[in-house]
């Protein structure tokens, strides 16, 4: 697997599709690894013609991990972030963002169709925000805006979220499996043994619990980007799960409303996460912004 500096920042990534497709970068959320985007998923995008790129965020996966950074002190980072003062964190989504381009700059692209799930999509905001030129078009998949009066957690989301880290393969595959339960898509059949399969896999490729501790500190201590999203002016698609019960539906609805001329689609029975029987439909939605974009891009 390639790999580069990004940014200061050792990334581990890969491409798929021609070299002469438009690219695609796809980022990925809180402690998932590239490998959450699905090689069929990613196929069926890179079938169409597109360069799609996936990397590692820092922190997990292959990617470099921050330890010099130690354990993050939660009570500390809630104290400051209620009280206005600067968080003790070793980065924030501004820095992620950062990476993002860097690994731009690294494969010598100018500017990209960026797709974020998650806290995927908030790094995809901040890119857009941070670095408009970068960006031909932005869909932002079940996310929301850091303003902390929308896309809230359920208790029992929240609850899966902070469960204490899996120590073995088999206790992070359990609970892969029972979180997806909680968070997962309801109008969609759970494929069990998918869920236990790549959560195995993930393990095995990559195992740190504190650089998720340290990505969640960077979600909580980042400001709210709803006044930079007012300010874009990229072609835009949010795309939400009517029942995730992880960032609710307002997260995905003031994502949209930030956004002018963005498109928010939202789809019944989806929760959060993005079930196989989704992927049509998202490749779908996907490249149906792509494809709006690129011949007016070409004409510019």
């Amino acid at each position: 697997m390639p790999e580069t500096i990004a940014n200061g920042i050792s990334l581990h990534y890969d491409i798929h599709g021609p070299e002469t497709g438009e690219p695609l970068l796809l980022i990925m959320g809180l402690g998932a690894q590239m490998t959450r985007w699905s090689a069929d998923f990613v196929g069926e995008l890179a079938s169409r013609g597109y360069r799609v790129i996936r990397f590692d965020n820092r922190d997990v996966g292959l990617s470099q991990k921050l330890d010099e950074a130690g354990a993050p002190d939660m009570q500390a980072v809630y104290a400051a972030v209620m009280s206005g003062q600067k968080p003790p964190v070793a980065y924030v989504l501004s820095d992620m963002a950062a990476d993002a381009v860097g690994l731009l700059d690294a494969l010598g692209i100018e500017s990209a169709h960026v797709v974020g799930a998650s806290m995927g999509g908030m790094i995809a905001q901040a890119v857009a925000i941070e670095h408009p030129e970068r960006v031909r078009s932005l869909t932002s998949i079940m996310s929301t805006t850091g303003d902390r009066r929308v896309g809230d957690a359920t208790q029992e989301a929240i609850g899966a979220l902070m469960a204490p880290p899996a120590r073995t393969r088999e206790e992070a595959i359990e609970r892969a499996v029972a979180g997806s339960r909680i968070i997962g898509s309801p109008g969609y059949e759970l494929d069990e043994a998918a869920v236990r399969d790549r959560s195995g896999r993930a393990f095995d490729r990559a195992h740190d619990p504190l650089g998720v501790a340290r990505q969640f500190v960077a979600v909580l201590a980042s400001p709210d980007r709803t006044p930079g999203l007012r300010s874009l002016r990229v072609p835009t698609l949010v795309i939400h799960g009517r029942e995730d019960p992880l960032v609710r539906l307002s997260g995905g609805e003031a994502t949209a409303a930030a956004i002018p001329g963005s498109e928010l689609v939202v789809i019944d029975g989806m929760g959060h996460d993005l079930p196989r029987a989704l992927w049509p439909r998202l490749t779908d939605l996907i490249l149906g912004l792509v494809e709006r974009v690129e011949p007016a891009r070409r004409a510019a």
